[in-house]
């Protein structure tokens, strides 16, 4: 499913009536027909098909993930999906104003890197990534990653953001990352690694051992890099309970 098959963005039309729309053959922003709804709500879904042809040809789904709920964001991964910039941390607790960034990895277009607290790990480096990203995904980020990075580096992420918590809640895959992936069988580098560890390995790699701090690294980059085939599962399985069974019903 890609953006141009939605409606909702567009103020003043809900799930029912985006629903209503497909029903009736308009899958697809090139299919609308205004004599479908009212033409208030029609001159709206005109205006905003036409800006959203300029934006997607610049390659800006941000008018887009503000406007969709959280657990609809995925609708716009297919647009971006090759500009798209998986992303996970690991810390030394909970609590940014206390603790520290250890380690962040971002995963994009095949490609992951690993940036180091004292070695790399820098706000203008995180900055050249995430501007180099159409489209933000982690797990739990809205409530943690990004938080943690912007009061620890004094970022302000404006990369759009899709959170895989929400819409894995949304088709039932409940919990956290690892145990999604067991239940969808996605294998996973360090399996029996916790967050506890990932905390332990630092504090040893400050000690001096640099091996700790090689299988931290191993145990963030497999976060990031099994982000993605998750998000794949993720938005073919909306696509078929959102989108085909609405346009299967009668």
């Amino acid at each position: 499913m890609r953006i141009e098959n939605s409606f909702i963005p567009v103020h003043g039309v809900g799930e029912t009536t985006e629903r209503r729309l497909w029903q009736q053959g308009i899958t697809h922003w090139d299919e609308f027909d205004g004599s479908v709804v009212g033409d208030t709500i029609a001159d709206r879904i005109e205006t905003f098909i036409e800006d959203g042809w300029t934006h997607l040809e610049r390659g800006d789904v941000a008018p887009f993930t503000e406007a969709l709920p959280a657990a609809s964001r995925w609708r716009c991964y297919e647009n971006v999906s090759e500009q798209t910039c998986f992303l996970d941390i690991e810390t030394t607790g909970l609590d940014a104003a206390s603790n520290d960034v250890t380690t962040v990895s971002v995963h994009r277009g095949g490609e992951t890197k690993t940036f180091v607290n004292g070695r790399d790990l820098t706000a203008r480096r995180l900055e050249a990534e995430l501007e180099a990203s159409s489209l933000l995904v982690t797990f739990n980020g809205q409530r943690f990653d990004v938080p943690f990075l912007e009061t620890c580096y004094d970022l302000d992420v404006q990369t759009p953001h899709v959170d895989l918590m929400y819409p894995c809640k949304k088709i039932g895959l409940d919990g956290g990352l690892k145990a999604i992936e067991r239940d969808l069988g996605i294998d996973r580098d360090l399996p029996d690694l916790s967050g506890r560890d990932a905390v332990r390995l630092w504090h040893e790699y400050e000690r001096g051992d640099d091996g700790a701090l090689e299988t931290l690294i191993r145990y963030n980059r497999a976060d990031t890099q099994n982000m993605e085939p998750l998000m794949e599962i993720v938005t073919d399985r909306l696509h078929e309970t959102v989108f085909e069974a609405a346009c299967a019903e009668e």
